[in-house]
């Protein structure tokens, strides 16, 4: 600095001065020395080391957070709580909480996709596979096998009278769901036990009249629409028949209803083989199907 204050300076300059260099650049020195003496003065505060970069960036993070060693016990969160949970478990706490409200209850159902035939299929086999599982081997009275099967053999009426009117009009609109669904209710109905007392053979009784009749019902929505040309061209009428000749006849109320339905296409069918109109023929006056036995039981 005092060099550059030094009254040596212009001779200095003279002497070292390139003769192609001019006066005028003197004060451009000259205020190179003011600026930096400024600098010097007032404090240049961005070449003080507090105002690094680095440094700033450092002095906004926040402390490191301390572990603790204090561990104590906690419940699960819900949504860890609802991962360890199984269908089934989920299942009976929501009816638990909707029993409790009968707000969440109906919001629930409002809200609930509507079952498919598939899925209710599903169920009823799951209900079909703990009845077969509780029937004693071998041989065994049939006082001793109704004790066994007795529940699951309940649970599963229960539930195809429970889900039967769900598929029927006017909760399902489209003939053929409902029909499908009770073409495999009747399945169902068909492998319950054929106990050789009476007295335990009403739980089969029942369930075929009660399916008999849910059939006539959709046949005879159906026979609105098209005159019941779609039973008939579906095979519909002769998947009937045969649930019939298998039940031994217990499904009159619905052979009755198909009758009047596509009963009068037997007369007139031209194309058809001679089977089918054999088969109607006997649907129109009843006389199809003889009474078999079917099943272990």
């Amino acid at each position: 600095m005092n060099v550059l204050l030094s009254p040596q300076l212009p001779s200095l300059l003279h002497q070292h001065e390139n003769p192609h260099l001019s006066q005028r650049n003197l004060p451009s020195l000259h205020n190179m020395t003011n600026r930096k003496r400024k600098a010097d003065e007032d404090g240049d505060e961005t070449m003080s080391p507090m105002s690094s970069p680095a440094v700033s960036s450092r002095s906004l993070r926040p402390p490191k957070k301390l572990r603790s060693n204090d561990l104590i016990g906690r419940p699960l969160s819900l949504p860890r709580l609802l991962e360890t949970l199984d269908k089934n478990q989920l299942r009976m706490v929501l009816e638990r909480i909707c029993e409790r409200h009968s707000d969440i209850g109906q919001e629930v159902i409002s809200g609930a996709p509507r079952p498919t035939v598939a899925s209710a299929m599903g169920v009823l086999q799951g209900y079909q596979d703990k009845l077969n599982a509780a029937a004693p081997y071998g041989e065994s009275s049939a006082e001793y096998t109704y004790d066994r099967v007795k529940g699951p053999l309940v649970a599963l009426i229960d539930a195809l009278s429970d889900f039967t009117p769900q598929f029927l009009p006017p909760i399902e609109t489209q003939p053929t769901k409902s029909l499908e669904f009770l073409d495999g209710a009747t399945r169902f109905i068909h492998h319950l036990p054929n106990w050789q007392p009476q007295a335990y053979r009403h739980h089969k009784e029942n369930a075929y009249e009660d399916v008999s009749k849910a059939w006539a019902l959709v046949i005879n929505e159906a026979a609105k629409r098209g005159g019941g040309f779609n039973l008939h061209s579906d095979g519909w009428d002769q998947k009937l028949a045969r649930h019939n000749e298998q039940s031994d006849g217990r499904l009159g109320t619905a052979i009755h209803a198909m009758s009047n339905s596509v009963g009068w296409m037997a007369s007139n069918e031209n194309g058809g083989s001679s089977e089918q109109n054999s088969i109607l023929s006997q649907l129109v006056s009843g006389t199809y199907g003889s009474p078999v036995r079917v099943g272990p039981w």
